[in-house]
C-alpha cells in the first residue's frame, strides 16, 4: 500500500452499532494511576520535581497515609505501603517490557537532561517504523519504590484501527475537574 492510500475503516452496520452502543460503557477519560510507595514525602517530591505534578487535596475520610498529585489531566494516588513485599524489590531493575505507566512528551531531549541532572538512572530506546517513517523515541526509568515510568514522543505514531472502529472516543479536550486556583481563600496567581 503506497503512503498516499488511506485505509478503509469498516464500519458495523446499524444492527451492529445498536447494539455496541447499548455494550459501551459512558467512560469519559483515565482519572487516576494509583501507587503503593514506601515513603509518601520521598514519593510526593519525586512525582512533584520530576514530572511536574502538584499536590492537591485528599478527602479527610481517608483513614490512611497517603497523598494525591494532578496534573496533565490525571492524578496520581500515592498510598503508603504497610507491606513492603507488595511493591518491587529491585528498585534498580528496568526492562521496557514490564508493567509501567507512560507520558507522552514535547520534548524528549529536555527530559533526558533532567533526568540526567537530578542523577536518575534510566534507558533510552528509539523504535523505528520503516512502513510509516516515523520514529518513537522512549525513556524509561523508576520511581522511588521501583515503580517504571515511561517518556515517549508517541504523537509521532499513526493510530490504525486493527478491526472494526466502533465507538472509539478521542477526546476533544481531557476531562478535567474544576480547578480551584485559590489557596487558603487568596488567589494563587498573586
Amino acid at each position: 500500500m503506497s503512503q498516499m492510500e488511506e485505509r478503509k475503516v469498516e464500519k458495523p452496520n446499524a444492527k451492529e452499532r445498536s447494539k455496541h452502543e447499548e455494550e459501551q460503557l459512558p467512560l469519559m477519560a483515565l482519572n487516576h494511576v494509583s501507587r503503593l510507595c514506601r515513603n509518601v514525602e520521598e514519593s510526593v517530591d519525586f512525582y512533584t520535581k520530576v514530572l511536574g505534578f502538584v499536590k492537591i487535596e485528599r478527602p479527610p475520610a481517608f483513614e490512611f497515609d497517603g497523598a494525591w498529585l494532578f496534573n496533565y489531566g490525571i492524578g496520581i494516588h500515592l498510598v503508603q505501603s504497610e507491606d513492603e513485599e507488595r511493591l518491587p524489590a529491585d528498585t534498580d531493575h528496568l526492562d521496557p517490557m514490564d508493567n509501567h505507566i507512560s507520558f507522552q512528551c514535547e520534548d524528549m531531549e529536555a527530559i533526558e537532561r533532567k533526568l540526567k541532572d537530578l542523577n536518575i538512572k534510566y534507558i533510552k530506546r528509539s523504535v523505528e517504523d520503516n512502513e510509516n517513517k516515523t520514529t518513537i523515541d522512549q525513556l524509561f526509568f523508576n520511581d522511588p519504590d521501583g515503580f517504571m515510568i515511561e517518556m515517549c514522543n508517541c504523537e509521532n505514531m499513526k493510530l490504525v484501527p486493527a478491526g472494526p472502529l466502533g465507538n472509539i472516543k478521542l477526546p476533544v479536550d481531557r476531562h478535567t475537574p474544576p480547578v480551584d486556583l485559590n489557596q487558603n481563600g487568596k488567589d494563587a496567581n498573586k
